[in-house]
């Protein structure tokens, strides 16, 4: 297991020196991230680059954002939603694991969901916090 965070903790180095002056990403936007190898039921990347795609929840500044982790396997639960992405995919979202990450994390976009969309995981969000 300590590998996994050496591992971790080498490409977190690399993401740190990167330059996010010229950085464009929008709310509705679905984002390979990387995510990290971290503590106990916390969320994970996967891969050598420990990466997991994320939906861009609320865009912060021009240099943070709140994501929240998505997954193709369904999950059941008051933390789950499931959304349909505008390229016809099923994900599930795990309201439960939102996170604010600064932009370097962001590797490559693969995809966005609607407006509609956003809204209905907006109030399952606000639903979950109550």
């Amino acid at each position: 297991m300590e590998d996994i965070y050496y591992q971790w903790h080498k490409i977190k180095s690399g993401i740190n020196r990167l330059d996010s002056s010229n950085f464009y990403f929008k709310e509705r936007d679905i984002w390979w991230c990387y995510y990290g190898a971290n503590v106990g039921r916390e969320q994970n990347g996967k891969n050598k680059l420990f990466l997991r795609p994320v939906l861009i929840f609320k865009k912060l500044s021009r240099k943070t954002c709140l994501v929240i982790p998505l997954s193709t396997q369904i999950k059941y639960g008051n933390h789950y939603f499931f959304l349909l992405s505008e390229t016809n995919i099923i994900r599930t979202a795990t309201l439960s694991q939102i996170k604010m990450i600064d932009v370097k994390r962001l590797r490559d976009k693969i995809d966005s969901i609607s407006t509609a969309e956003l809204n209905f995981i907006k109030e399952k969000v606000i639903d979950l916090i109550r």
